[in-house]
């Protein structure tokens, strides 16, 4: 027989000891995540610097796979995007948690992603506001681009080569081909 898991507020969430790895909650369930992939960290790695050598590092926030954004206090929500862009006025910090949506989400797939648990997550990142969401796809080579319109994320395109730019950093141009891990 399984053991039922405790669904935590947020006060009792602020009050656990910090974990080693990443750490996210849904519906006030700790969802500890596996570590990353080789590929995965690559690829977040790369993309990191990319962004962060082309923006003003006292205006921009470009922060990799640290972060918990809390989404929603009842149910208990916090999502951690493997890259997180903010502008530094928009940045509202309370509890050593961020509760404002990142201008930018990045999320790398892995292997082992589920449609389902993806689909949640895009869920949160409407919920919250976030006005551009990149999927990135390591095993495709891909990524696809979402646009939140009329309060819904939706594909604006999918790239595979080229120059991307940030709707909302248009200065960090991120050259596609030289993310991929060789």
């Amino acid at each position: 027989m399984a053991a039922a898991s405790k669904v935590l507020t947020y006060d009792e969430w602020l009050k656990m000891p910090e974990v080693e790895g990443v750490e996210e909650v849904v519906d006030g369930e700790v969802h500890i995540l596996p570590p990353a992939s080789w590929e995965h960290a690559v690829v977040v790695k790369r993309l990191e610097r990319q962004l962060e050598k082309r923006v003003d590092e006292e205006s921009v926030y470009v922060m990799a796979s640290s972060l918990g954004v809390v989404v929603s206090h009842n149910p208990l929500r916090s999502r951690v995007p493997d890259i997180a862009m903010f502008r530094t006025e928009n940045v509202v910090a309370q509890d050593g948690y961020v509760h404002s949506p990142p201008e930018l989400a990045v999320e790398v797939l892995s292997p082992g992603n589920m449609r389902q648990e993806q689909t949640r997550k895009l869920r949160d990142y409407e919920l919250l506001g976030v006005p551009e969401v990149w999927i990135v796809s390591p095993e495709g080579r891909t990524i696809e681009i979402m646009q939140l319109t009329d309060g819904k994320l939706v594909t604006t395109s999918i790239v595979n080569g080229g120059e991307l730019r940030p709707k909302l950093f248009p200065e960090a141009a991120v050259e596609v081909d030289r993310i991929w891990p060789d």
